[in-house]
């Protein structure tokens, strides 16, 4: 429980930060309940509901990854915890050292 409890202040923590949330997300009801975030490729990327104690989280991960945004939320209100709100604007997915990445770069102006 101690493991899951870090895994969620750590996702509520990263809510507004760019960084990479982790791999596991909410708790670990089955060994498949792994968000996978592998790519060779910015085509194996997408962006999906990873979800976190404020409700979504879009971020990029492998394009046939399940997420598991409804544990997360669960877990949330289990321990009743809340989280920093927001997110970035992702505006695509890079595939980077073979892992989907967010891109929330500004379109060019002019």
């Amino acid at each position: 429980m101690r493991i899951i409890a870090c895994l969620i202040t750590a996702l509520s923590l990263s809510a507004c930060a760019n960084a990479a949330p982790p791999r596991l997300l909410g708790p670990p009801v089955r060994p498949t309940d792994v968000v996978d975030y592998s790519c060779r490729s910015d085509a194996d990327c997408a962006v999906k509901d990873i979800g976190n104690c404020c409700g979504a989280y879009p971020t990029c991960v492998n394009r046939d990854s399940p997420t598991f945004p409804e544990q997360v939320r669960a877990e949330c209100a289990k321990n009743h915890m809340a989280g920093v709100c927001g997110f970035p604007v992702v505006q695509g997915c890079s595939c980077v050292e073979g892992r989907c990445s967010n891109r929330t770069d500004a379109a060019p102006s002019g």
